[in-house]
């Protein structure tokens, strides 16, 4: 295991996914893997999450996923350059979604083209 909780948490929700297995437990957590949580159950690409906060693990019910990575390195972006990564990280125009953080918090790189607003990459999912 890394020192980066977020790529280790999306690389089992995808080994996971791979191995047909319906939930996966996650034994270490932090304030930005929990918002990435919330992105992906708000997009469907996971059903449910259950933060046990005492013994410090995230239960996750994978739901439409089909790939799932932390982008590494986190480059920095414009407003004019998302488009640019956007298409080199996901298949299709219409299908999956990069978070970005951003002054404003993380959001999907739609919602920061339509603020106008640039930030940091952090993970794609579709």
């Amino acid at each position: 295991m890394s020192h980066d909780v977020v790529a280790d948490a999306l690389n089992m929700i995808r080994n996971a996914k791979k191995a047909r297995k319906e939930s996966v437990r996650i034994n270490r957590s932090s304030n930005l893997l929990i918002e990435i949580l919330k992105i992906m159950k708000h997009k469907g690409a996971i059903k449910k999450y259950k933060i046990n906060t005492k013994e410090k693990y995230v239960e996750i019910t994978i739901g439409d996923l089909y790939e799932c990575k932390a982008i590494k390195p986190r480059f920095t972006v414009t407003k004019d350059q998302i488009e640019k990564y956007r298409r080199r990280y996901l298949p299709s125009r219409n299908i999956g979604t990069v978070i970005i953080s951003t002054n404003k918090g993380l959001m999907t790189h739609e919602d920061a083209m339509k603020e106008g607003i640039g930030g940091c990459l952090i993970a794609y999912f579709y």
